[in-house]
């Protein structure tokens, strides 16, 4: 049996009634968890069939009862292990005789809010961004139990969102499914229209453990309360200093406002941190201290003082990429296993740059994020397409995507034949000058693009042809951030400096695509020793003996769209995460200069940085 502190005895001794578990990073909480169950059974003479253990995800439920199992010597635990989704369809299954093909599938409900947004020729540009964030917000709806009249949708008006979300819930009830979040809201309405059933099931689980707390929303909250009464055993685990999913709608108050639900329950403080050096630890403990919406806690690290967390100020992204890839060889020199290193961003597009030279070195690396290519955004298309028109392409499916762009006032009625000709263009204007006029303006741009390198192309379509200007008024239209679609250009400009042709630079494409599709196809295999290459949100969980932290700088972490007080911190609890995943060696980089644009310092260097070393 493993030495326990005073926290995690607390923790698996107690019985009876609520307690809170504070548990911070690499506190060993799920090994309390286990032997907490383990107590129970063995010594408070609790039935395992009245034990019922919940996470967030299948892999934690799966750990968890495996845990239990090797602890128990591998008999059948009895206990329940599952996720909320799966307690709540497992409850469903018993009520109403779901089966698992009444589930529908993400995927579905992706195709399905698509198919109804083209149907309603909605404005936008990326459709698949327009298809997450609607699916996002019905989500965030449902979790916060808001009906439909009180919600305000960000995305689209609030007419045009109760329309698409009718009509997606009347085809889904057609299809005699239901989708993930109606396995929440069918088993809340359930469960509050039937006390006879409620009963049933708080006679069944008479001791509830809640792992990840921090990461519940409100009806998951409301339905393990009503699951948990009346002899309220239930037993959270958490760290508010981890919530970190606030867009899936985590409410981490509910955590910080446990006691005032539960007077009469207890807490203890799991603070010891058996992951990080004392170096890391203290760095991160000093950083997220500046919150001010928390519980007030003291993490100490069980390791001694070792390497201290490097800071390293980058001129550029190339500087940086070229710094890690030296560290990594070094370290993987040293003995240090590409597996246990990871490299982490706050947002999956910053990857795209280390990616593209780990491939170059040949350098194993895994995602545990989609890396979108950049060579599909819609505003790289636009300007790939004029380039190829400005080869000389005349397809008229590639004329529709940029004839007004920027705005010329042309109908597309004025491109008759599949194979466009400009003279035709001007036979089918004729009597209107500014139309003529548009015309040959577009034309004489066309023509001037082949002469151009491909930088200097880009730059043309962007500033001369008016591409810039027309993404200001798309970006106003959707209330969207324009510095976001310039930021893609910025990058592609970037990547077309080191063709002299668009022929190589077009080949350079088709290269990057097939590395990138044969990386993505690898990707699902499981490597025996490769490097993490992971966002922020992704990294949690995990733990690594050396991290890399990639443009730790303003507009990055804290993301420019963070704005409001509980944002920022949401964003410092995400750079918590980030270096508590580290073991041994922690390197956090900012560079002066993104993309030709001058990016300050992350304010988080400086709560973090008081006494560690500095390049």
């Amino acid at each position: 049996m493993p030495e326990f502190n005073k926290g995690q005895l607390n923790a698996i001794h107690h019985v009876n009634g609520p307690m809170l578990a504070l548990a911070g990073p690499g506190s060993g909480k799920t090994t309390a968890m286990v032997y907490r169950i383990k107590y129970l059974i063995e010594e408070a003479n609790v039935p395992a069939a009245r034990i019922l253990v919940i996470t967030f995800t299948r892999a934690s439920a799966r750990e968890m009862e495996e845990r239990f199992q090797q602890l128990m010597g591998g008999s059948a635990c009895g206990c329940t292990f599952g996720t909320f989704h799966s307690v709540f369809f497992s409850i469903l299954k018993m009520a109403y005789g779901y089966r698992s093909d009444n589930i529908l599938l993400e995927e579905q409900k992706y195709s399905m809010i698509r198919e109804i947004i083209r149907n309603r020729q909605l404005e936008y540009e990326d459709e698949e961004e327009m298809v997450s964030e609607i699916i996002r917000e019905m989500s965030l709806m449902k979790g916060d139990l808001i009906p439909l009249e009180h919600f305000y949708s960000s995305v689209v008006g609030e007419e045009i969102f109760r329309d698409i979300y009718r009509e997606y819930e009347a085809k889904v009830l057609k299809l005699g499914k239901l989708d993930f979040d109606d396995m929440m809201v069918y088993c809340y309405e359930l469960l509050k229209d039937r006390p006879d059933i409620l009963k049933n099931l708080q006679e069944r689980f008479q001791y509830i453990l809640v792992d990840e707390f921090q990461d519940i929303n409100k009806i998951q909250y409301e339905i393990t309360k009503m699951l948990a009464a009346p002899q309220n055993n239930l037993f959270i685990v958490g760290d508010d200093d981890q919530s970190i999913y606030g867009f899936r709608g985590a409410k981490p108050d509910i955590m910080l406002h446990f006691k005032d639900d539960y007077p009469e329950g207890t807490e203890t403080l799991l603070d010891v941190n058996y992951r990080c050096n004392r170096n890391i630890t203290e760095g991160a403990v000093r950083l997220i201290s500046h919150n001010k919406i928390r519980f007030d806690k003291k993490i100490v690290s069980a390791k001694d003082y070792e390497e201290p967390i490097q800071v390293h100020h980058m001129n550029t992204l190339k500087d940086e990429n070229h710094h890690v890839l030296e560290q990594i060889q070094a370290y993987h020199k040293e003995g240090i296993p590409y597996s246990d290193m990871a490299i982490i961003f706050r947002t999956n597009v910053q990857a795209r740059g280390i990616v593209y030279q780990l491939m170059e070195y040949n350098i194993p690396f895994q995602m545990r994020d989609k890396m979108p290519c950049i060579y599909d955004h819609f505003t790289v298309q636009n300007v790939l397409n004029y380039i190829r028109a400005g080869m000389g392409v005349r397809d008229r499916a590639l004329f529709l995507q940029i004839l007004n762009k920027p705005n010329r006032y042309l109908s597309r009625n004025l491109l008759t034949e599949s194979v466009v000709s400009f003279e035709e263009m001007r036979r089918q204007a004729e009597g209107k000058k500014w139309a003529i006029d548009n015309i040959n303006q577009m034309e004489y741009e066309l023509k001037i693009l082949p002469s151009l390198k491909p930088f200097a192309g880009v730059n043309f379509i962007r500033k001369a042809i008016g591409y810039d200007e027309y993404l200001r008024e798309y970006a106003d239209y959707r209330h969207l951030n324009v510095e976001d679609l310039y930021g893609v250009l910025d990058e592609l400009q970037e990547m077309a400096k080191q063709y002299k042709t668009y022929g190589d630079w077009f080949d350079g494409i088709d290269e990057y695509r097939k590395k990138l599709e044969e990386h993505i196809r690898q990707n699902g295999k499981k490597k025996e020793d490769a490097i993490t290459v992971t966002t922020m949100h992704s990294a949690k969980g995990l733990e690594f003996e050396t991290v890399f932290i990639l443009e730790a700088n303003e507009e990055m972490t804290p993301y420019k769209k963070a704005v409001k007080p509980e944002d920022i911190e949401e964003e410092r609890r995400m750079f918590y995460v980030a270096m508590t995943r580290a073991k041994s060696h922690l390197h956090i980089y900012d560079v002066r200069s993104y993309y030709n644009k001058e990016l300050a310092p992350s304010r988080f260097l400086e709560e973090l940085c008081e006494s560690s070393s500095r390049d």
